[in-house]
C-alpha cells in the first residue's frame, strides 16, 4: 500500500482528500499546522502537527520514518482578499512552504508531486471557457503565489526528475453525501457556505457587486463538488505512478453560474426566500471564470458527477447537521 503525504490534510479539501485516498487503497499521511484545519477531521488517520514554514526538520523525520511514494500539497493560505491586505504573509508562507516540501522530496528521492493550484493564475481570462495554455495574469497575490510555485516545478523536474501535476481549482464547494464532513473555515469567504448560513439564520446576505460585465451583473464562477475534486487528484496521482508525464489541469465542471443563479438555487434547496443586498465589488474579482475541462477528461478520464444542486444539497445538509462546524 503506497503512502501518500497530504500537506494541509486537516483542511476542508484535505479532509476529503485523505478519505478518498484511503478508499482508493492508499495510506494517507497527514501534515498540518491546524491553523485552519480541524483535529476532528483527521480522527483515525496518521496525522502530524507540523508548521511547514518553521519546522521543516520535522518534515525530514516523517520522510525518514515513512516510505512516502508521493505528495499532495494542499497546505497554503487561500483567502484572496486577505492576500491584498497582507501579501507578505502569502508570499512568505505559500512559497517557502512549497519549497520546503519540494526540497524534502528531493532529499528523500520522492518524485511524484500533486499541487493544489487555482484558477486565480489566469486573472481576467482572455477567452471563455479558460484553457490550460491561456495567458496567466493573476489579479491578486494569492494567485501569484500559486503561479510562482507552478513555475518552479519544471526546474525540479529537469534537475531531480520530479514528476508533477498542477490542478487548478475553480470553486470547490459541497460536503459529504451524508453531511458528516464539510466546509468549516475560521474566516469564511466563500459564497455558498456564507449564503447557506444566512438562509438558515434568516439573515440579510450581501452580494459583492452587481455591475459586472455579465448577463445579470453578478460575477460568474465554475463550481466543482469537493468529491469530484479529490477524485481527480487521486486519478492524477495514479497517472504519475503509471509513468504519466508532468502536466497542468483545470478542475471545473465546464460552465459558470452567476451569484444570482447560486442564490436562486439555494432558495430552491432550502425553501427559504433570501434577503439580498448588493455591496461594492471585491478588489481583484474577475467578471467570469469557468473552465474548459476537456484536457483533464481526455488525459485522466475524469468526469464530474455532481451538479450545482447536489453541491448545495450536501452543503445544506452539513450546515444543518453541524451548525457550529467541527466542534473542538
Amino acid at each position: 500500500m503506497k503512502k501518500i503525504l497530504v500537506t494541509g490534510g486537516a483542511g476542508y479539501i484535505g479532509s476529503f482528500m485523505i478519505r478518498h485516498l484511503r478508499d482508493s487503497g492508499y495510506e494517507p499521511i497527514v501534515v498540518d499546522n491546524f491553523s485552519s484545519g480541524h483535529l476532528k477531521a483527521v480522527e483515525g488517520f496518521n496525522y502530524n502537527q507540523v508548521d511547514l514554514l518553521y519546522e521543516k526538520d520535522k518534515l525530514d523525520v516523517i520522510f525518514e520514518k515513512e516510505e512516502i511514494a508521493g505528495v499532495i500539497h494542499m497546505a497554503s493560505y487561500i483567502q484572496m482578499g486577505e492576500s491584498f491586505v497582507n501579501p507578505a504573509k502569502y508570499f512568505e508562507n505559500n512559497l517557502i512552504v512549497a519549497i520546503n516540501v519540494l526540497n524534502a522530496m528531493q532529499r528523500f528521492n520522492v518524485n511524484n508531486f500533486i499541487l493544489s493550484s487555482t484558477a486565480g493564475v489566469y486573472g481576467n481570462p482572455e477567452s471563455l471557457p479558460i484553457k490550460e495554455d491561456d495567458s496567466k495574469n493573476p489579479e491578486n497575490p494569492y494567485g501569484e503565489t500559486k503561479l510562482m510555485i507552478e513555475k518552479m516545478l519544471p526546474w525540479y523536474e529537469k534537475a531531480y526528475g520530479m514528476k508533477y501535476i498542477s490542478i487548478r481549482y475553480f470553486n470547490a464547494a459541497g460536503a459529504s453525501l451524508d453531511g458528516s464532513i464539510g466546509e468549516d473555515h475560521p474566516e469564511e469567504s466563500h459564497l455558498i457556505p456564507l449564503a447557506l448560513k444566512a438562509a438558515i439564520e434568516d439573515k440579510e446576505f450581501t452580494i459583492f457587486g452587481n455591475d459586472y460585465d455579465t448577463k445579470d451583473g453578478t460575477c460568474i464562477r465554475d463550481y466543482i463538488h469537493v468529491l469530484d475534486l479529490v477524485e481527480n487528484h487521486t486519478m492524477a496521482l495514479s497517472y504519475l505512478f503509471k509513468g504519466g508525464k508532468s502536466n497542468y489541469f483545470n478542475a471545473g465542471v465546464g460552465r459558470g453560474y452567476s451569484n444570482k443563479e447560486v442564490i436562486t438555487a439555494i432558495e430552491e434547496v432550502t425553501g427559504k426566500k433570501m434577503n439580498i443586498k448588493y455591496g461594492q465589488r471585491r478588489k481583484g474579482d474577475a467578471n467570469s471564470l469557468f473552465a474548459s475541462n476537456e484536457k483533464i477528461k481526455k488525459v485522466l478520464g475524469w468526469q464530474p458527477k455532481y451538479d450545482l444542486k447536489k453541491i448545495i444539497e450536501t452543503a445544506y445538509l452539513w450546515h444543518t447537521k453541524n451548525p457550529e462546524g467541527f466542534k473542538e
